[in-house]
């Protein structure tokens, strides 16, 4: 939308309280402030992703009084730091990580002026719904919270991933996705008060899940993936290892397959692989045979690898004598 310029920091502070909580904001930069917003609702979760100049920003009682949503709000930053305080905590300045805060208590916070812009990815959970007790949960308000490894480096991964392909969802998936948002937020917190046995069976399946699909997606390329050095890695069985995959509808081998074959299609569609035999796109991925490879690709896609590069370049601008 185009506003005029002494228009858009009035729409901007209207559209985050409206979005988020009532609170207040300033900027120094009220004579222009270009900014984008992104909401999504995935069942009881809200994600919303905020792109802005630097501002501050302060809820009061007031404004709890005025409402109340009930919601802890995980942020995830990146861009130019962001800080917040509550509760006598401080967060001191986080960015590339994670920090809570809860909008049913007075919160502080801040950008500073760095001559970027923040950008924040906000899961807004509902207290009831996050399985860890609120005394607990408190201590983590106001902390920057890493998303360095594990659980919280999964969780903000599956945020910006919401964000960016949630909105071609069907409703039925959303409702799904929404739940996996739950059980990784509890898993993260807990992960971060070393509280993992307080959350529910289930909880702790879905946390485990989404660890060993990380852990897969990261080793692609070893051809000796496979279900017994997983198992291993995450300290289960295999036949635990098998049991989480049921509730995926795949065995661990369909699934490592489907997901190599998937890497295989993007980089044989990809202009700037053009170059790139065949055969080492297939072993990139973990393909070492490439008559198995090419017979996999083929059940899978219906074409040869050789025959989808070729439709793929076909489709480019004509360069060093490729179409």
């Amino acid at each position: 939308m185009d506003l005029p310029a002494r228009d858009q920091f009035p729409f901007w502070a209207e559209l985050v309280s409206r979005e988020l909580a009532p609170l207040t904001l300033s900027s120094p930069n009220t004579g222009s402030f270009p900014a984008w917003a992104s909401v999504l609702d995935v069942s009881s979760v809200r994600v919303a992703a905020f792109n802005s100049p630097p501002a501050h920003l302060k809820r009061t009682w007031a404004d709890i009084r005025r409402a109340d949503p009930g919601t802890y709000q995980l942020t995830f930053v990146s861009g130019t730091p962001l800080w917040i305080n509550q509760r006598r905590q401080d967060s001191g300045l986080v960015c590339g990580d994670m920090v809570l805060f809860d909008l049913s208590h007075p919160f502080e916070g801040a950008v500073p002026d760095r001559g970027r812009h923040t950008q924040v990815v906000i899961m807004q959970v509902p207290r009831e719904e996050l399985p860890l007790p609120p005394d607990k949960v408190h201590r983590l308000l106001a902390q920057p919270l890493s998303t360095r490894s594990g659980m919280g480096a999964i969780l903000a991964r599956f945020l910006t991933t919401l964000d960016a392909y949630g909105p071609d969802c069907h409703p039925r998936d959303l409702s799904r996705l929404g739940a996996m948002a739950l059980d990784l937020a509890g898993a993260c917190l807990a992960q971060h008060l070393d509280a993992y046995d307080d959350l529910p069976a289930e909880t702790r399946q879905q946390a485990m899940l989404a660890r060993v699909n990380a852990f897969i997606d990261h080793n692609l390329g070893d051809p000796d993936l496979g279900p017994a050095d997983i198992a291993a890695h995450h300290h289960i069985s295999v036949r635990s290892l098998h049991a989480l995959f049921r509730q995926q509808g795949e065995t661990v081998a369909a699934s490592i397959r489907r997901r190599r074959l998937e890497r295989c299609h993007a980089d044989l569609t990809d202009p700037r692989m053009r170059q790139r035999p065949i055969s080492a796109i297939a072993a990139r991925w973990g393909f070492l045979r490439p008559a198995d490879f090419s017979r996999a690709f083929r059940a899978a896609y219906g074409v040869t690898p050789r025959e989808l590069r070729q439709a793929a370049l076909r489709g480019l601008p004509r360069r060093n004598g490729l179409r």
